[in-house]
Protein backbone atom coordinates (compact mmCIF):
# COMPACT_ATOMS: atom_id res chain seq x y z
CA UNK A 1 0.00 0.00 0.00
CA UNK A 2 1.63 3.65 -1.27
CA UNK A 3 2.24 5.72 2.06
CA UNK A 4 0.98 9.32 1.11
CA UNK A 5 3.07 12.08 3.35
CA UNK A 6 1.86 14.48 5.28
CA UNK A 7 3.06 17.62 3.02
CA UNK A 8 1.54 15.83 -0.12
CA UNK A 9 -2.11 15.56 1.48
CA UNK A 10 -1.64 19.11 2.46
CA UNK A 11 -0.91 19.40 -1.07
CA UNK A 12 -4.03 17.96 -2.09
CA UNK A 13 -6.43 19.35 0.14
CA UNK A 14 -5.40 22.49 -0.61
CA UNK A 15 -5.53 21.59 -4.45
CA UNK A 16 -8.72 20.37 -4.26
CA UNK A 17 -10.11 23.60 -1.81
CA UNK A 18 -8.46 25.87 -4.72
CA UNK A 19 -10.23 23.71 -7.55
CA UNK A 20 -13.82 23.80 -5.41
CA UNK A 21 -13.53 27.65 -4.86
CA UNK A 22 -12.92 28.41 -8.67
CA UNK A 23 -15.59 25.78 -9.93
CA UNK A 24 -17.83 27.93 -7.52
CA UNK A 25 -16.67 31.38 -8.35
CA UNK A 26 -17.59 30.42 -12.08
CA UNK A 27 -21.23 28.95 -11.90
CA UNK A 28 -22.19 31.51 -8.90
CA UNK A 29 -22.97 34.02 -12.05
CA UNK A 30 -24.94 31.57 -13.60
CA UNK A 31 -26.96 30.92 -10.42
CA UNK A 32 -27.31 34.54 -9.84
CA UNK A 33 -28.89 35.34 -13.34
CA UNK A 34 -31.28 31.97 -13.06
CA UNK A 35 -32.68 33.61 -9.51
CA UNK A 36 -32.93 37.00 -11.41
CA UNK A 37 -34.72 35.94 -14.10
CA UNK A 38 -37.53 34.19 -11.72
CA UNK A 39 -38.06 36.71 -9.54
CA UNK A 40 -40.68 39.12 -9.25
CA UNK A 41 -40.09 42.75 -11.08
CA UNK A 42 -39.69 45.00 -7.40
CA UNK A 43 -37.15 42.63 -6.40
CA UNK A 44 -35.00 42.72 -9.36
CA UNK A 45 -35.63 46.22 -10.03
CA UNK A 46 -34.24 46.44 -6.45
CA UNK A 47 -31.19 44.46 -6.62
CA UNK A 48 -32.25 42.43 -3.51
CA UNK A 49 -31.65 39.05 -5.74
CA UNK A 50 -29.03 37.15 -4.76
CA UNK A 51 -28.63 33.38 -5.40
CA UNK A 52 -32.34 32.86 -4.79
CA UNK A 53 -35.72 34.24 -6.58
CA UNK A 54 -37.58 36.56 -4.92
CA UNK A 55 -41.23 36.52 -5.42
CA UNK A 56 -41.13 33.60 -8.04
CA UNK A 57 -42.69 33.88 -11.30
CA UNK A 58 -41.89 32.67 -14.94
CA UNK A 59 -44.08 35.58 -16.59
CA UNK A 60 -40.08 36.83 -18.32
CA UNK A 61 -40.15 32.74 -19.95
CA UNK A 62 -43.81 33.12 -20.91
CA UNK A 63 -43.00 36.62 -22.35
CA UNK A 64 -39.75 34.88 -24.40
CA UNK A 65 -42.14 32.27 -25.49
CA UNK A 66 -44.28 34.31 -27.67
CA UNK A 67 -41.45 36.74 -29.19
CA UNK A 68 -41.05 36.33 -32.52
CA UNK A 69 -37.45 38.54 -32.82
CA UNK A 70 -36.00 36.33 -29.73
CA UNK A 71 -37.42 32.68 -31.52
CA UNK A 72 -36.14 33.88 -34.80
CA UNK A 73 -32.92 34.18 -33.37
CA UNK A 74 -32.40 31.16 -31.52
CA UNK A 75 -33.82 29.27 -34.55
CA UNK A 76 -30.78 30.80 -36.69
CA UNK A 77 -28.27 30.21 -33.97
CA UNK A 78 -29.21 26.41 -33.80
CA UNK A 79 -28.56 26.35 -37.61
CA UNK A 80 -25.61 28.22 -37.62
CA UNK A 81 -24.21 25.89 -34.86
CA UNK A 82 -25.62 22.36 -36.52
CA UNK A 83 -24.48 23.45 -40.45
CA UNK A 84 -20.96 25.28 -39.22
CA UNK A 85 -20.01 22.08 -36.96
CA UNK A 86 -20.66 20.04 -39.44
CA UNK A 87 -18.83 22.45 -42.55
CA UNK A 88 -16.00 22.52 -39.51
CA UNK A 89 -15.20 19.41 -39.14
CA UNK A 90 -15.44 18.00 -42.82
CA UNK A 91 -13.15 20.84 -44.13
CA UNK A 92 -11.11 20.25 -40.64
CA UNK A 93 -10.50 16.46 -40.56
CA UNK A 94 -9.74 16.83 -44.52
CA UNK A 95 -7.24 20.04 -44.36
CA UNK A 96 -5.41 17.94 -41.03
CA UNK A 97 -5.48 14.83 -42.54
CA UNK A 98 -2.98 16.34 -45.88
CA UNK A 99 -1.43 18.53 -43.54
CA UNK A 100 -0.29 15.70 -40.90
CA UNK A 101 1.32 13.58 -43.87
CA UNK A 102 5.46 14.19 -44.26
CA UNK A 103 6.59 15.67 -47.08
CA UNK A 104 7.86 12.72 -48.68
CA UNK A 105 4.08 11.11 -48.62
CA UNK A 106 2.42 14.76 -50.09
CA UNK A 107 4.38 16.75 -52.77
CA UNK A 108 4.18 20.49 -51.86
CA UNK A 109 3.10 19.87 -48.39
CA UNK A 110 5.14 22.93 -46.57
CA UNK A 111 3.79 25.27 -49.04
CA UNK A 112 0.10 23.71 -48.31
CA UNK A 113 1.28 24.61 -44.79
CA UNK A 114 2.65 28.08 -44.45
CA UNK A 115 -0.34 28.54 -47.15
CA UNK A 116 -2.64 27.87 -43.71
CA UNK A 117 -0.53 29.31 -41.25
CA UNK A 118 0.73 32.72 -42.78
CA UNK A 119 -3.34 33.93 -42.66
CA UNK A 120 -3.22 32.94 -39.13
CA UNK A 121 -0.67 34.99 -37.86
CA UNK A 122 -1.23 38.06 -40.08
CA UNK A 123 -4.87 38.72 -40.65
CA UNK A 124 -5.71 40.73 -43.39
CA UNK A 125 -7.85 43.67 -40.94
CA UNK A 126 -11.58 44.12 -39.99
CA UNK A 127 -12.36 46.08 -43.46
CA UNK A 128 -10.65 44.72 -45.77
CA UNK A 129 -12.63 41.04 -44.90
CA UNK A 130 -15.54 43.05 -44.46
CA UNK A 131 -15.21 44.65 -48.15
CA UNK A 132 -14.97 40.46 -49.83
CA UNK A 133 -17.79 39.50 -47.97
CA UNK A 134 -19.91 42.67 -49.28
CA UNK A 135 -18.06 41.87 -52.77
CA UNK A 136 -19.18 38.46 -52.93
CA UNK A 137 -22.64 38.52 -52.25
CA UNK A 138 -22.67 37.29 -48.46
CA UNK A 139 -24.25 40.20 -46.35
CA UNK A 140 -27.25 39.16 -44.57
CA UNK A 141 -26.74 35.85 -45.70
CA UNK A 142 -26.92 32.97 -43.69
CA UNK A 143 -23.99 31.80 -45.14
CA UNK A 144 -21.99 34.84 -43.64
CA UNK A 145 -21.98 32.82 -40.37
CA UNK A 146 -20.36 30.46 -42.22
CA UNK A 147 -17.97 30.57 -44.67
CA UNK A 148 -15.50 32.93 -43.36
CA UNK A 149 -14.92 30.77 -39.98
CA UNK A 150 -14.76 27.51 -41.98
CA UNK A 151 -11.31 26.49 -41.90
CA UNK A 152 -10.38 27.78 -38.07
CA UNK A 153 -6.55 27.21 -37.86
CA UNK A 154 -6.25 26.88 -34.41
CA UNK A 155 -8.49 23.47 -34.55
CA UNK A 156 -6.62 22.25 -37.73
CA UNK A 157 -3.21 22.44 -35.90
CA UNK A 158 -4.88 20.47 -33.13
CA UNK A 159 -6.22 18.22 -35.13
CA UNK A 160 -2.97 17.59 -37.36
CA UNK A 161 -1.15 16.88 -34.19
CA UNK A 162 -3.36 14.15 -33.45
CA UNK A 163 -3.02 12.65 -36.91
CA UNK A 164 0.81 13.02 -36.34
CA UNK A 165 0.72 11.00 -33.07
CA UNK A 166 -1.17 7.74 -34.69
CA UNK A 167 1.10 5.14 -35.83
CA UNK A 168 2.75 5.89 -38.90
CA UNK A 169 2.77 1.79 -39.91
CA UNK A 170 -0.68 1.97 -39.85
CA UNK A 171 -0.67 3.85 -42.81
CA UNK A 172 1.64 2.31 -44.08
CA UNK A 173 0.18 -1.01 -43.43
CA UNK A 174 -3.15 0.54 -45.01
CA UNK A 175 -1.11 2.00 -47.94
CA UNK A 176 0.67 -1.28 -48.96
CA UNK A 177 -3.10 -2.98 -48.83
CA UNK A 178 -3.25 -0.74 -51.87
CA UNK A 179 -5.75 1.77 -49.71
CA UNK A 180 -6.69 5.29 -51.07
CA UNK A 181 -6.47 8.28 -48.84
CA UNK A 182 -10.11 8.47 -48.38
CA UNK A 183 -10.26 5.00 -47.46
CA UNK A 184 -7.35 5.82 -44.73
CA UNK A 185 -8.76 8.49 -43.65
CA UNK A 186 -12.25 7.36 -42.97
CA UNK A 187 -11.17 3.68 -41.80
CA UNK A 188 -8.38 4.18 -39.89
CA UNK A 189 -7.65 7.78 -38.93
CA UNK A 190 -11.31 8.69 -37.91
CA UNK A 191 -11.97 5.74 -35.53
CA UNK A 192 -8.73 6.06 -33.79
CA UNK A 193 -9.31 9.71 -33.14
CA UNK A 194 -12.74 10.19 -31.70
CA UNK A 195 -11.71 11.60 -28.66
CA UNK A 196 -9.83 14.25 -30.66
CA UNK A 197 -13.19 14.84 -33.28
CA UNK A 198 -15.27 15.38 -29.92
CA UNK A 199 -12.82 17.74 -28.44
CA UNK A 200 -13.12 20.06 -31.50
CA UNK A 201 -16.36 19.93 -32.35
CA UNK A 202 -17.00 20.93 -28.56
CA UNK A 203 -14.55 23.74 -29.75
CA UNK A 204 -17.03 24.46 -32.95
CA UNK A 205 -19.65 24.21 -31.06
CA UNK A 206 -19.34 27.00 -28.46
CA UNK A 207 -17.72 29.07 -31.05
CA UNK A 208 -20.47 29.15 -33.25
CA UNK A 209 -22.85 29.62 -30.55
CA UNK A 210 -21.27 32.05 -28.46
CA UNK A 211 -20.49 34.13 -31.96
CA UNK A 212 -22.08 37.89 -32.11
CA UNK A 213 -19.59 40.15 -33.66
CA UNK A 214 -20.14 38.46 -37.17
CA UNK A 215 -23.67 38.57 -37.02
CA UNK A 216 -23.70 42.32 -35.91
CA UNK A 217 -21.22 43.47 -38.88
CA UNK A 218 -22.39 40.86 -41.74
CA UNK A 219 -26.19 40.96 -40.89
CA UNK A 220 -27.87 44.00 -41.57
CA UNK A 221 -32.01 42.30 -40.81
CA UNK A 222 -32.50 42.10 -37.31
CA UNK A 223 -34.70 39.23 -38.13
CA UNK A 224 -31.93 36.93 -39.78
CA UNK A 225 -29.35 37.64 -36.90
CA UNK A 226 -28.10 34.97 -34.18
CA UNK A 227 -29.02 34.49 -30.96
CA UNK A 228 -25.72 35.95 -29.31
CA UNK A 229 -26.29 39.56 -31.14
CA UNK A 230 -29.47 39.65 -30.14
CA UNK A 231 -29.30 39.28 -26.96
CA UNK A 232 -25.68 41.89 -27.17
CA UNK A 233 -28.48 44.42 -28.42
CA UNK A 234 -30.99 44.25 -26.18
CA UNK A 235 -28.22 44.30 -22.91
CA UNK A 236 -26.58 47.29 -24.65
CA UNK A 237 -29.47 49.13 -25.40
CA UNK A 238 -32.21 47.64 -23.41
CA UNK A 239 -35.85 46.28 -24.21
CA UNK A 240 -39.23 48.67 -24.84
CA UNK A 241 -41.38 46.42 -22.20
CA UNK A 242 -44.25 49.00 -23.37
CA UNK A 243 -43.73 48.00 -26.89
CA UNK A 244 -43.90 44.28 -25.87
CA UNK A 245 -47.24 45.01 -23.77
CA UNK A 246 -48.44 46.29 -26.83
CA UNK A 247 -47.80 42.71 -28.77
CA UNK A 248 -50.61 41.36 -26.85
CA UNK A 249 -49.13 40.79 -23.37
CA UNK A 250 -50.70 43.12 -21.25
CA UNK A 251 -49.18 41.80 -17.76
CA UNK A 252 -46.03 42.60 -19.24
CA UNK A 253 -45.60 46.27 -17.22
CA UNK A 254 -46.61 44.69 -14.42
CA UNK A 255 -44.85 41.30 -13.57
CA UNK A 256 -41.45 41.72 -15.96
CA UNK A 257 -39.07 44.48 -15.84
CA UNK A 258 -35.89 44.61 -18.16
CA UNK A 259 -33.52 43.13 -15.64
CA UNK A 260 -36.17 39.86 -15.46
CA UNK A 261 -35.91 39.52 -19.30
CA UNK A 262 -32.82 39.80 -20.02
CA UNK A 263 -31.55 37.53 -17.50
CA UNK A 264 -34.11 35.11 -18.99
CA UNK A 265 -33.27 35.03 -21.95
CA UNK A 266 -28.96 35.21 -21.48
CA UNK A 267 -30.07 32.11 -18.98
CA UNK A 268 -32.17 30.43 -21.86
CA UNK A 269 -29.02 31.26 -24.71
CA UNK A 270 -26.49 29.42 -22.20
CA UNK A 271 -28.71 25.83 -21.92
CA UNK A 272 -28.11 24.06 -25.39
CA UNK A 273 -24.22 24.13 -24.56
CA UNK A 274 -24.68 23.45 -20.73
CA UNK A 275 -26.92 20.22 -22.23
CA UNK A 276 -24.37 19.44 -25.05
CA UNK A 277 -21.33 19.80 -22.88
CA UNK A 278 -21.99 16.17 -20.63
CA UNK A 279 -22.46 14.39 -23.79
CA UNK A 280 -18.77 15.10 -25.28
CA UNK A 281 -16.87 15.75 -22.03
CA UNK A 282 -15.71 12.28 -21.74
CA UNK A 283 -13.72 12.91 -24.50
CA UNK A 284 -12.83 16.50 -23.75
CA UNK A 285 -10.22 15.83 -21.11
CA UNK A 286 -8.27 12.29 -23.12
CA UNK A 287 -8.78 14.58 -26.98
CA UNK A 288 -7.05 17.69 -25.25
CA UNK A 289 -4.27 16.20 -24.08
CA UNK A 290 -3.72 13.44 -27.44
CA UNK A 291 -0.63 14.49 -29.01
CA UNK A 292 1.09 16.44 -26.15
CA UNK A 293 3.57 14.53 -26.09
CA UNK A 294 4.97 12.63 -28.90
CA UNK A 295 7.09 9.13 -28.48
Amino acid sequence: MNHISISRRIFLAINYILLAFLSIICFLPLVHLAAVSFSAKAAAGANLVTFWPKGFNVESYMLIMNTPRFLSAFQVSVWRVLAGTVVNMVLITLTSYVLSRESRDVKGRNVMMWYFIIPMLFSGGLIPTYLVIRNVGLLDSFLALIIPAAVPMWNVIMMMNFFRNLPRSLYEAAMLDGASHPRILLQVFIPMSMASIATITLFSMVGHWNSWFDGMIYINNPDYQPLQTYIRNIVTRGLDIQLLAREGNYRVIEMVSNETLKAAQVFVATVPILVAYPFLQKYFVTGITIGAVKE
